[in-house]
């Protein structure tokens, strides 16, 4: 049976080449979202850092940079790896 009076062709093709199309699409979404989780991620990261109140010498502030970044950076991995897997 030609849908359309045969106007797009082979009904099995057009369908094959809509769920090709559809799976490119969805591929294409869990991209944007794993981009997005990766931007929300330095976005978070940023905004804890600037709100440290670093204090004292060099390394006494390094340090307590890394101690703000030892409990951030996780939850952005977390977040970043979740996306790409689609969760």
């Amino acid at each position: 049976m030609e849908g359309f009076g045969g106007m797009f062709g082979d009904p099995e093709e057009l369908n094959k080449r809509m769920q090709e199309f559809a799976e490119s699409m969805q591929g294409q979404q869990r991209v944007a979202v794993a981009d997005n989780a990766i931007q929300l991620a330095v976005g978070m990261t940023v905004a804890a850092i600037n709100r440290v109140n670093v204090q004292g010498t060099p390394e006494q502030q390094a340090e307590q940079i890394r101690s703000v970044m030892a409990v951030v950076f996780p939850e952005a991995v977390t977040l970043v790896r979740e996306a790409r897997q689609g969760l």
